[in-house]
């Protein structure tokens, strides 16, 4: 049987910290009054999240990437300007350089303290943000195929986005320490392989009914069938600091799922792989971000960023032509060329200790990068 094509609508989903201007430190509470202003703003697009430093945006349904483009460019700005009313800045990294995570406080609503007695240590520690991206596939056995075959490429897009290199002031060796601190959590990492939506259900329904999660959205996997819209929810990547990167990651994401379902029409499927193998590649990526290879499973071999890159914008071309996104898939490249914001972080802080800084005054610099290019651009 033939199915209709997915509308391939997208949203986007984005965590930013909240640093005061003059220490650069996350701030250790939000006033209610910041997030009203926000929400008179944005109204329904904004809300707190679990640590009380930290808010959420969630963009309306976008026909393209063009457009949602435009919901988070508007939404950064707003969250910005209030922001800075009270001399704060919002950061967009999956990491704060220096901040100390026992020093932090949740946010006291009822499915946040559920959270805070159900996981303890692990969930008070997760002082980090990430970017979720929605794609809607209405078809519900679709979406579970899709989801098995683009796994695949969740490595390739956690490498191009990383953004956490430092934890706590210091400087952890990773590009996406946020994957390591987020893997402490149950029902994280990558989903099992389902044979469709009532493989998938039947597991989900045991959890639930032994009273161990109330519904899917208890499963934190990189990526998921949304459990309240009719999406393939992506949760693999950091979050960019430039809007731009995370715009290229959407468009990427949704470009790949469109053309798996074009090869599945022309009677083809993305070679599934096992989730031992991929998670070698998640570890590379997280590890070393775009400066080192991954394995590419068909050759057997490790393959460089840049080649793997080049590769999968000339797969999914046709695909990015009719969801008019050739532009932001091809920013891929440049990603390559100037490096993820990991990367240029580190450079910061380099450069600001090669030229007399403390490392406490050269984390402040990277603070500052991050402030400057959260809102570059919009």
């Amino acid at each position: 049987m033939r199915l209709d094509r997915p509308s391939f609508t997208i949203g986007i989903e984005e965590e930013y910290f909240l640093v005061d201007r003059e220490t650069r430190d996350l701030v250790p509470d939000l006033p209610d009054s910041l997030l009203r202003r926000c929400e008179e703003i944005i109204e329904g697009q904004v809300s707190p999240e679990f640590i009380r430093s930290q808010v959420e945006i969630g963009t309306p349904v976008a026909a393209d990437v063009k457009e949602v483009r435009g919901h988070v460019a508007a939404l950064r700005r707003a969250i910005a300007e209030v922001a800075d009313d009270y001399g704060m800045a919002i950061i967009s990294a999956s990491t704060h350089p220096f901040a100390i995570w026992g020093r932090q406080r949740h946010t006291d609503k009822e499915r946040y303290n559920l959270l805070a007695q159900a996981l303890q240590g692990v969930v008070r520690r997760l002082l980090i943000c990430g970017m979720h991206v929605h794609v809607c596939i209405e078809d519900e056995d679709l979406r579970i195929d899709l989801m098995n075959q683009v796994t695949y490429f969740l490595p390739h897009l956690l490498a191009l986005s990383t953004s956490s290199p430092f934890w706590q002031g210091t400087d952890t060796g990773l590009r996406s320490y946020r994957t390591s601190v987020f893997r402490s959590l149950p029902r994280t990492g990558l989903p099992e392989e389902f044979a469709g939506w009532s493989d998938y259900h039947r597991h989900i329904d045991v959890l639930v009914d032994a009273g161990v999660i109330e519904d899917g959205t208890r499963l934190w996997w990189d990526i998921r069938p949304s459990a309240r819209y009719p999406t393939l929810e992506m949760r693999s990547t950091d979050i960019c600091t430039r809007l731009d990167d995370g715009v290229t990651l959407a468009a990427l994401y949704q470009s790949l799922l469109a053309m798996l379902y074009r090869r599945r029409l022309e009677n083809q499927r993305w070679r599934t792989y096992s989730r031992m193998l991929i998670s070698e590649n998640v570890w590379r990526a997280q590890r070393y971000g775009i400066s080192e290879s991954l394995i590419d499973f068909g050759r057997g071999e490790l393959v460089g960023l840049p080649q793997l890159i080049d590769e999968i914008i000339d797969l999914v071309r046709e695909d990015a032509e009719i969801l008019g996104c050739v532009e932001e898939v091809e920013h891929a490249r440049e990603i390559l060329r100037r490096g993820t914001s990991a990367d240029q972080q580190l450079r910061v802080f380099n450069e600001a200790i090669a030229h007399g800084a403390e490392e406490h005054e050269a984390l402040q610099a990277v603070v500052d990068f991050l402030i400057a290019e959260t809102v570059a651009g919009i």
